[in-house]
């Protein structure tokens, strides 16, 4: 299963989402998980975004009723070269491959810019695990018409609470 996940911080805690599906190119979603935590997340430490937001998404992914072949993340996996992102963070802690999709640019990645729909707009796609010109083509395509795939939009709602 690939499985997309999105984390949400709010004062009251966090909430961090998971939308699983079986392929590139599902429609709908075959699994959800959204976990709801009363503890704050670390504060923001340049450089360590992913002290943030990791144990969360740990948690989150060892409680997916569904084997994870794959998981997908809004962000980097890379932040340069030799330096880790949230993304190679989490290959590190669950070992499946990793894809990070990131909606603006980071001077510093060796990321591959990735153009869906209609936008003019480009996602950065950087990969742990798989080739990345693999994870890009992957990333090309997911269900959706728009700039942001469909299933990456549903896990940012459900960690917004802006969907149902």
């Amino acid at each position: 299963m690939i499985v997309c996940v999105d984390v949400d911080y709010r004062e009251a805690g966090v909430v961090t989402a998971c939308v699983g599906f079986d392929a590139w190119t599902d429609a709908a979603s075959a699994h959800e998980l959204v976990m709801r935590s009363s503890e704050p997340a670390a504060a923001y430490a340049p450089g360590r975004f992913f002290e943030r937001e990791l144990p969360y998404i740990r948690a989150a992914l060892d409680r997916f009723a569904r084997p994870i072949d794959l998981v997908v993340i809004d962000g980097y996996v890379w932040l340069a070269p030799g330096q880790r992102g949230l993304g190679a963070h989490l290959h590190a802690a669950i070992e499946r491959p990793v894809i990070g999709v990131a909606k603006t640019a980071y001077l510093s990645a060796d990321s591959i810019e990735v153009v869906r729909g209609a936008s003019a707009r480009p996602l950065y796609i950087t990969a742990e695990g798989l080739d990345p010109r693999l994870a890009a083509e992957h990333v090309k395509t997911m269900h959706g018409p728009f700039r942001i795939p469909t299933h990456l939009k549903r896990a940012d709602g459900l960690a917004r609470g802006n969907v149902t």
